[in-house]
């Protein structure tokens, strides 16, 4: 009960602390809409198995014995970052039509943005890799380590849903539209020197 409690915690955590992903849930909702955030989400949500999954599979060793290629996600991980906050930065302005609620980008590019976000975060990598090795129990059953494991993903999605919600209200949304060439600058900014500050890391 105390592993279980204690993977709760660091979850919630890891989840609600500001990140790449956060930024990405924020751009997106409230340029594009709740739908854009809610998809985002789940994109964020998903890639959580990938970093479950490796852990589970006994590759995070690899990760561990090769510093090389820990290195070469994390490398990705921040040019990646780096990239779309110069996009975001540079974003050209959105015209908007709340009443109608309509979203400029696909479900698809939506999920994709969220999932290489995560994928590539090399904070979701830390956090999987130290709960599973320092935390859970080698003798804890593969159903239950899975079961972690959905727990992970599912708190990623309900926070970063939430999140998407409250930035896609009216109200929130239209005063965020109406100074967003200074937020696009100012998220922009936020991911660009996330990804520097892994690059710097990474070296």
């Amino acid at each position: 009960m105390n592993e279980l409690f204690a993977v709760a915690a660091i979850t919630i955590l890891a989840v609600v602390s500001p990140g790449g992903d956060f930024a990405m849930v924020t751009r997106n909702s409230y340029l594009y809409g709740r739908r854009a955030g809610v998809w985002t989400s789940i994109g964020i949500a998903s890639a959580v198995w990938i970093h479950v999954a490796y852990t589970l599979l006994g590759v995070s060793v690899l990760l561990i014995k090769f510093p090389a290629a820990f290195h070469l996600v994390k490398t990705a991980g921040a040019l990646y970052l780096m990239y779309i906050g110069f996009k975001t930065f540079h974003h050209r302005k959105v015209n908007v039509d709340l009443s109608g609620n309509h979203s400029e980008i696909s479900r698809l590019v939506a999920f994709k943005t969220g999932f290489v976000t995560n994928a590539l975060n090399p904070k979701t990598t830390l956090f999987v890799l130290s709960t599973f090795t320092q935390v859970v129990k080698t003798t804890t059953p593969m159903p239950v380590q899975v079961g972690y494991g959905a727990f992970m993903s599912l708190a990623h999605f309900v926070w970063f849903a939430a999140v998407a919600t409250v930035l896609a209200n009216p109200l929130i949304r239209n005063a965020l539209l109406g100074k967003q060439i200074y937020v696009n600058r100012f998220i922009g900014v936020v991911l660009f020197g996330l990804g520097a500050m892994l690059l710097f890391a990474a070296r």
